[in-house]
């Protein structure tokens, strides 16, 4: 899936930050590592968010040229220092978070940059962190509204602590045409459609709710469920030590919509995507070098 063969414009809307984890830090938030991911998988990709005028600032658009990512989009906060997170890891390699507030991500301008990217887009992914704040929210919300009708607008929930709510979720289902959840904000995307019963029926509701083109509900070692209007497929990842899971749901999520833009088939999409995510959990970091074989 070379860049020349696909030509898709892709785009993480949202937080830019910093994973701190005891052994160091490491480039994070779920956005940016979707949109480095995708420009592996072969996409021409963008990151729209905002970073402050200090060394992790500088650190993180390094980071994102050096990824391939274009960073016109990337705003300086004059007044607010970029993101950064506490993570520790449990036991199995499951992190736990503290989030810092009113940072730069939290504070995102809408500039004409931004209105001119959003029509180009052929996909864009945002969650529900980034809207915690009304700035960055009211910029996602424009943003969103400027893409195209057949732009893929993926919601990957990606819910943090106390950092979101009922109107969030819905708001954000209501612009968006793809869903990403996995098993753990399932019930709350169930509670807020009213919808009881199998995973399947739950997402079946979703779907219908928000009249949405895909949703993809993962569920760690058990793999991963996608359904689409017309079809269902479930994959299984590979067996796998895992060293921690951070970044994995990221690069779920950029595989899905690289197969979905290429139109493959729904299980191989989401073969592709467990395996991708798979790898990411035996490395360090949430953006590793990828293998040849997941650039095919």
């Amino acid at each position: 899936m070379g860049e020349g063969k696909t030509g898709f414009k892709v785009c993480g809307l949202g937080e830019v930050l910093w994973d701190a984890f005891p052994e160091g830090e490491k480039f994070g938030g779920a956005p940016a590592n979707f949109t480095c991911h995708s420009h592996s998988l072969g996409a021409k990709t963008y990151v729209v968010s905002c970073i402050g005028k200090d060394q992790r600032g500088a650190m993180a658009r390094e980071f994102l040229d050096n990824h391939g990512v274009d960073t016109s989009c990337l705003a300086d906060s004059e007044t607010c220092e970029t993101g950064v997170v506490i993570v520790t890891l449990d036991d199995e390699g499951k992190p736990e978070y503290e989030i810092k507030e009113g940072v730069a991500w939290d504070n995102i301008p809408m500039t004409e940059a931004m209105g001119a990217l959003a029509p180009q887009l052929d996909a864009v992914c945002f969650g529900s962190l980034c809207q915690r704040n009304g700035v960055s929210r009211d910029t996602i919300t424009r943003f969103l509204a400027a893409t195209r009708p057949d732009c893929l607008r993926v919601f990957d929930i990606n819910i943090r602590q106390h950092f979101y709510n009922d109107e969030i979720i819905r708001s954000s289902l209501e612009s968006a045409n793809v869903l990403k959840l996995n098993d753990e904000e399932l019930p709350i995307a169930a509670e807020l459609v009213g919808a009881e019963g199998s995973d399947r029926e739950i997402v079946d509701a979703i779907i219908r709710e928000f009249d949405l083109k895909l949703v993809a509900l993962t569920m760690g070692e058990k793999g991963a469920l996608m359904v689409t209007p017309t079809e269902s497929s479930s994959a299984s990842p590979p067996e796998i030590n895992v060293i921690n899971t951070v970044g994995a749901g990221d690069a779920f999520t950029a595989s899905m919509i690289m197969g979905f833009l290429n139109d493959k088939p729904l299980d191989q999409i989401n073969k592709e995507a467990n395996a991708l995510a798979g790898f990411v959990c035996t490395q360090h970091g949430a953006v590793p070098p990828l293998p040849e074989s997941f650039k095919a």
